[in-house]
């Protein structure tokens, strides 16, 4: 649990329809055109560093349901999210946005999480936009994907 606290990245892509080219603050978002097939399509790929810090002086994580027995998986185990979202790896490059919500260990048998939250975009074009993520993360898992609501 304790990689995946400090850092975990995530590479959302997500598609929308267009017939423009257009690339946009470099690293944290590109846009291109799909002509492989009959209809033109905008990609749009969103490349960030999720930080989730449980401890020291300013964690963005908090445990809210704490278990009185211990289970090897953290079953049921609970934490409120408000952690930062950013353009490099090191917690303290480009701020481009916030995770705000609720993450639990919802498995008996792995190190399974239910993620519910929403990615609040603070730059550049998607500054005020939103995705919202509800699902499984499979934490030990070293690729995953997580559906985007």
């Amino acid at each position: 649990m304790a990689s995946f606290a400090s850092q975990t990245l995530f590479k959302l892509f997500f598609t929308l329809f267009s017939a423009f080219f257009i690339e946009i603050n470099g690293e944290f978002s590109r846009q291109s055109i799909n002509t492989s097939t009959k209809r033109m399509k905008k990609i749009t790929r969103l490349h960030f560093y999720f930080h989730d810090i449980v401890d020291g002086k300013h964690p963005t994580a908090m445990q809210i349901i704490r278990l009185p027995n211990k289970t090897a998986t953290s079953f049921g185990t609970t934490f409120m999210v408000d952690d930062p979202l950013t353009e490099k790896p090191k917690p303290t490059s480009k701020l481009v946005g916030r995770a705000q919500g609720i993450y639990a260990f919802a498995s008996q048998s792995d190190l399974g999480l239910l993620m519910v939250m929403n990615f609040d975009f603070s730059e550049g074009i998607y500054n005020g936009s939103a995705i919202s993520i509800l699902g499984r993360n499979a934490v030990l898992d070293a690729v995953r994907e997580m559906p985007i609501v």
